[in-house]
């Protein structure tokens, strides 16, 4: 027996929002936050791999693009960090927290002496000071957005001029692309 499956709605352009942010070159990664006995819908089997840490009732696992880290068989670090840093983490809250981990020793290393993990696309608080937020910029444009870089640098790291590009998030659409200045 078939299964009926609708064409999906497709949002109007002319009503599309766009929010673009700083590109960072750095390497992906994820903090997921769950509570004991939370069953996460479509968890990944690997999810039955030890977390790296625990906070009081909640676990904590690290991510790369690919798969989840451990210290030890880890991603420049970021397993490490989030098992040190993990009574801060925590405060994230519940769920997959995707984000850039950049810094010394990362692709271009931004000049930095130390390295840091910037949240993509997070609109609420953030609830602890170890975090950051990719930076914002505020265009019209993916063209202006872009130049505000070229003339400006990073706006994650003030003074380095030599930033990646631009991420483009179509809100109405719910997808994102990226805009490279300098590879």
């Amino acid at each position: 027996m078939s299964k009926f499956k609708a064409w999906p709605k497709i949002p109007r352009f002319e009503n599309e929002k766009y929010v673009f942010t700083e590109k960072l070159d750095g390497t992906n990664a994820c903090v997921l936050v769950l509570p004991e006995g939370h069953e996460l819908s479509n968890a990944p089997y690997e999810l039955s791999l030890e977390p790296v840490a625990r906070v009081g009732g909640n676990y904590l696992w690290a991510q790369s693009r690919t798969r989840f880290i451990r210290p030890g068989d880890d991603n420049f670090g970021f397993a490490a960090w989030v098992a040190e840093n993990a009574d801060e983490l925590v405060k994230l809250g519940t769920g997959y927290h995707y984000g850039e981990w950049w810094g010394r020793g990362i692709q271009r290393g931004y000049a930095q002496a130390e390295r840091h993990f910037s949240l993509f696309y997070y609109l609420d608080d953030l609830p602890t000071d170890i975090v950051r937020r990719v930076p914002a910029i505020h265009a019209a444009t993916l063209e202006e957005a872009r130049q505000v870089l070229i003339d400006h640098g990073s706006l994650a790291q003030q003074g380095f001029m030599n930033p990646e590009g631009v991420i483009m998030y179509a809100t109405a659409a719910k997808t994102y692309y990226k805009s490279i200045i300098n590879k």
